[in-house]
């Protein structure tokens, strides 16, 4: 058996060896990519250590002495965990919950548009606000919804309405974050469908027609079946963020009143971290995330697995 388990490992090697000589040309392409994840993605997550070390500049993180598990100590008994937890789940959640299906619907609705030259020009808006800067789009939220000239409130004055301070009233700042999240990334999000959606055969619709199906039926039954697995693989990837509300976003929108609510583990690493120089701290809360990520991601890609074929590995 011992022999037999040798000799097939060492065939499948050759295999690989032989598979990769025959197609260098396609893995020098793929160098590219190999080395800048390297360089970028696997060389910095020497970083981490500083988590469990008392990082002093003057030695660096490499010499600074190590101090165990203090500061996930500090940060598991800090006062506001939960509330931290809570409103990055929260946030997160429902971007998912309203953001996820809009690039589907979106994707769907273009598929039907059968007038070329308005197909184009609406996609066209629709990936535009993605390429904009959150800075912008913040700009631009903040004024359409200012107390003061702001385009709703102006409405509201005309029809004999108070003015109303939508960025600070806590009722309302979900509704802005999911919403301006949506109209930023809907457009772009939606391509990757609308590309799911141009390999599905015309026959498939022709012999739907001919046996009487409207347009729902054939959206139920030929357009859905066959983008699901599509579907699910960018589902099983977007659970891994179920924790990272979106630190850009959150910020530019974050008021005074609405910091009980808006407050999440991204802006609090990023204020301990550079406003009070805490970087172990904030590493801590970083490397946090990133476990619940990795945990979230592998939990979701089982069920998935479970569930249906569909699963990233």
């Amino acid at each position: 058996m011992r022999l037999k388990t040798k000799k097939s490992n060492s065939h499948n090697k050759k295999s690989i060896w032989k598979r990769m000589r025959k197609y260098k040309v396609l893995y020098l392409f793929l160098l590219p990519a190999i080395v800048f994840f390297f360089i970028f993605g696997y060389i910095p997550m020497y970083g981490v250590t500083l988590a469990f070390k008392e990082f002093r500049f003057d030695t660096g993180i490499l010499m600074s002495p190590w101090v165990g598990l203090k500061y996930v100590e500090k940060f598991f008994s800090y006062f506001q965990f939960r509330l931290l937890i809570r409103n990055s789940f929260l946030i997160s959640f429902l971007k998912l919950l309203f953001g996820f299906p809009a690039p589907i619907i979106l994707a769907i609705m273009l598929n039907e548009v059968r007038a070329k030259k308005f197909k184009r020009v609406f996609q066209t808006v629709s990936y535009l606000p993605y390429f904009v800067s959150w800075v912008v789009v913040a700009t631009i939220f903040t004024k359409f919804l200012s107390p003061h000239q702001g385009l709703f409130n102006e409405l509201r004055m005309a029809m004999d309405k108070e003015p109303i301070f939508f960025l600070g009233i806590v009722k309302y700042f979900y509704i802005v974050i999911v919403t301006s999240d949506i109209w930023k990334n809907v457009g772009f999000n939606s391509i990757i469908y609308l590309a799911a959606l141009s390999s599905i055969s015309p026959m498939l619709y022709e012999a739907a027609s001919i046996d009487g199906a409207g347009k729902w039926k054939k959206i139920i039954h030929i357009t859905l079946p066959s983008i699901l697995p599509t579907v699910g693989i960018l589902f099983i990837l977007s659970m891994s963020g179920l924790l990272r509300a979106g630190y850009e976003q959150i910020i530019l929108f974050q008021q005074p009143p609405t910091i009980p609510v808006s407050e999440v583990l991204e802006t609090y690493s990023v204020k301990v971290g550079l406003q009070q120089g805490q970087y172990s701290y904030a590493t801590v809360v970083g490397l946090f995330q990133s476990i619940v990520s990795l945990i979230l991601i592998v939990t979701t890609n089982k069920i998935a697995k479970k569930v249906s074929d569909t699963s990233l590995w």
